[in-house]
């Protein structure tokens, strides 16, 4: 399912939305239903804190570094945003203080976009303002644009054009699958939301980092960019939940590779399907609610929020698992003289290439002649570094040869 940009306008629908719900915005959910999913997924962040305690500072802080990088290239990329990934560990490392070598050329959209992300987490307990949430926005936005659009900047939007919506489709043809409360109700409701993100909470922390990212992306109190910092809001709050500002996983990277069902569970939560039992967050307690079909019930996407933050966590046991490869890789090699086009390609191959490594690819990115290319193949080849795969010929591929011991 393709979402439209935020700033696409429609005449207002029919449709019933979840702000209209009598009782809105007091959240209800079924805790039962709900306290499984918790518990595993704080196993699963004890499992990864541990192991990560037996690594040692150096490489907690690249695990941290590879985590952020995910996190701030996928939240963009959830949004039909390809950033440099070099570009963004480089702004990262550099304001982490962690030593990756050369930095690549960072511009002003990647320098805004690593800053909200670190921002919400590194000072993830920091009051959450609307003066806070502005300079993320405009940070987002440096130019004042979105594509060829102007927006409003650092400020809520005024609906000049017609009801915020979120729409898909051709034009002509388009589908409606949320439209978001009046502008003119934006200061009481975000007023609202920034007084409970900030306050005193009976929800368990996981529950709490849930709805405030739905309760922001609900809002959708800006021109563009809602969904970015929806996700900032609720890595915030995970950090809040997990008493550290270090980020280890990436939620967003998660959601990326679950788009659809991501949208899927968000259009129909914001549609409020009834619901059936449910724990009600104003009071604490189990209700049953059969006349109202606006029900405030938001178990199913509670329950998809842990579901996917438990998938997140153990990915990121894949990512620590390449920064282990990467620094043993270069425990052995790092005293081999190599040229710059070598030590670019091989960390694009410990970093994951995707695809297959052929010759023409290696001149391409390290723009070089096909010549210089193979030379530098066979270089490595002749070293051990690299290896052939077993296609031959035209389709000749090289990987790293990791047959070979990594230790010295």
């Amino acid at each position: 399912m393709e979402i439209a940009a935020d700033n696409l306008r429609m005449n207002s629908s029919d449709y019933n939305y979840i702000w209209q719900a009598s009782g809105w915005p007091h959240w209800r959910f079924d805790l039962s239903a709900l306290a499984g999913p918790m518990a595993e997924v704080s196993h699963a962040q004890g499992r990864l804190m541990g192991r990560l305690a037996d690594v040692g500072m150096a490489l907690r802080d690249q695990a941290s570094l590879a985590a952020l990088t995910e996190d701030v290239i996928k939240t963009s990329a959830i949004e039909g945003e390809q950033l440099d990934t070099q570009s963004v560990r480089s702004s990262i490392a550099r304001r982490l203080g962690v030593d990756i070598g050369a930095l690549a050329p960072v511009d002003r959209h990647v320098e805004g976009v690593v800053g909200m992300v670190l921002d919400a987490t590194a000072n993830c307990q920091a009051t959450v303002s609307p003066e806070r949430l502005f300079g993320w926005h405009a940070a987002l936005f440096p130019t004042g644009y979105s594509g060829l659009s102007r927006i409003r900047v650092g400020s809520w939007r005024d609906d000049a054009n017609g009801p915020m919506q979120v729409v898909s489709g051709p034009i002509g043809r388009q589908r409606v699958h949320f439209e978001a409360p009046p502008a003119d109700r934006l200061d009481a409701e975000t007023g609202r939301f920034f007084d409970w993100l900030n306050g005193a909470s009976n929800d368990a922390p996981l529950i709490k980092a849930g709805l405030g990212h739905l309760w922001f992306v609900t809002l959708h109190p800006f021109d563009d960019g809602n969904g970015r910092i929806a996700r900032a809001i609720g890595d915030l709050l995970l950090a809040r939940a997990d008493g550290s500002p270090q980020r280890f996983y990436s939620l967003s990277a998660q959601i990326q590779r679950e788009r659809k069902a991501y949208y899927d569970i968000l259009e129909r939560t914001q549609k409020n399907l009834p619901a059936t039992n449910f724990h009600d967050s104003s009071t604490g307690g189990m209700r049953r609610d059969s006349h109202d079909t606006h029900t405030l019930d938001v178990t199913e996407w509670l329950a998809w929020f842990l579901e996917t933050l438990h998938r997140a966590v153990d990915q990121a046991h894949s990512t620590l698992d390449a920064v282990l490869t990467r620094t043993r890789f270069w425990q052995h090699w790092g005293t081999m003289p190599l040229n710059e086009r070598q030590v670019k390609l091989l960390n694009k191959l410990l970093d994951g290439f995707e695809g297959k490594l052929t010759s023409s690819k290696w001149a391409a990115i390290a723009k070089c002649s096909p010549d210089t290319a193979l030379r530098d193949i066979n270089d490595l080849l002749a070293r051990g570094v690299l290896r052939k795969t077993e296609a031959g010929g035209r389709s000749t591929c090289y990987e790293l040869n990791d047959r070979l011991p990594l230790r010295p």
